[in-house]
């Protein structure tokens, strides 16, 4: 495998610069974008730790979310893309790394020798799930179970392919969410089928990663996203995650299922809900206190986010969440366990 990834990296490395060579007229100027976002939350059990998911986890206070800034370069057919991030959100994303707030969220260069065909070195945002780490791309400002316990992001070598409507993507990668492998570790792999007919509204894709870490833990995770725009003012969204482990002849698992119903009633307001189901039945993420929990749970959560956007850059997104647990997972203030988590925040997203 090092000596294929070597020949691999050697071949992009000189047909990169044989083609830059030849593309002197074809520089393009560089591209620079970001957004920066803060929030205030409220936790009617008055607890910090009742949130169960990612970057949200306060109660009471207002939050500073994360600064990114985005540049992008391309000459002829070779370019390079960084993403950097700055903050508390930032520093969740990349909990393998040194916690400095600062991390590198995105890097990567890439070589597209021919239209139907891209190849890219570096670090990328995960090609799992429906929802991703800036905010500024997604409508529901709090995370879904499923983006929390599934990848973040890979760090490797992937090729994509286009087929017409279709697009092929299979890459190799160090174990998940590392930047900077451990000694000797295994590599996974990835692997996306998109489907997206052009004008019927429809997208589709079939997502996996699978591999065995440091530990001799194997997870392999497949995973599908379902888009449709109904018309202008209506869209769904749907996400389905299965994630298996084995570690020698101990086998669990832990999967989710999730609905989007997204309406823009106006250029300015739009509101979406979005319904998940969480089954943690081995206990694998969430419902991880056996004692407490023998037979784990499952968590019921439904989230409503207003979108008001404001001067083609200001997003305010008000929110109000209920997570329902099956077992009393959560707990107030004062204590006293519970099964219910009630929560409520509003964020302001500028993006440029």
């Amino acid at each position: 495998m090092k000596n294929l990834l070597s020949v691999l990296f050697g071949v992009f490395i000189c047909c990169s610069a044989a083609h830059a060579q030849d593309s002197t007229k074809e520089q393009s100027p560089p591209l620079l974008s970001g957004y920066a976002d803060v929030y205030y939350k409220y936790n009617f059990n008055k607890n910090e730790t009742d949130n169960k998911t990612s970057f949200t986890n306060s109660h009471n206070s207002f939050e500073l979310g994360m600064i990114s800034l985005k540049v992008q370069h391309a000459f002829g057919k070779v370019s390079v893309y960084g993403d950097l991030g700055f903050g508390k959100r930032a520093d969740e994303f990349s909990y393998t790394d040194e916690k400095t707030s600062l991390a590198i969220k995105q890097l990567y260069v890439s070589y597209a020798p021919a239209d139907w065909v891209t190849l890219a070195l570096g670090s990328f945002a995960t090609h799992v799930g429906y929802e991703l780490v800036d905010a500024d791309l997604n409508r529901n400002y709090s995370m879904s179970y499923m983006f929390s316990y599934g990848p973040f992001s890979h760090t490797g070598l992937k090729a994509t392919f286009k087929a017409g409507d279709h697009s092929f993507m299979v890459g190799v990668f160090n174990p998940t969410d590392y930047k900077y492998a451990p000694p000797d570790s295994k590599k996974y792999i990835g692997a996306q089928w998109a489907f997206t007919p052009s004008e019927s509204g429809f997208s589709s894709y079939l997502n996996y990663i699978g591999g065995e870490d440091t530990s001799g833990l194997r997870n392999d995770q497949l995973d599908v996203v379902l888009n449709y725009t109904v018309s202008d003012h209506f869209s769904l969204g749907y996400n389905g995650t299965y994630s298996h482990y084995k570690f020698e002849d101990n086998k669990t698992a832990w999967w989710g299922s999730a609905l989007y119903l997204n309406g823009d009633f106006t250029e300015h307001f739009g509101l979406t809900l979005r319904g998940e189901y969480f089954s943690d039945k081995d206990g694998v993420k969430v419902f991880t206190d056996a004692a407490a929990f023998p037979d784990g749970g499952s968590v019921l959560s439904f989230t409503l986010s207003g979108n008001c956007k404001i001067g083609g850059h200001l997003r305010l997104v008000p929110e109000i969440r209920l997570d329902q647990a099956s077992e009393t997972l959560f707990n107030k203030g004062n204590g006293s366990p519970t099964q219910s988590s009630p929560s409520a925040l509003f964020a302001a997203i500028y993006s440029f």
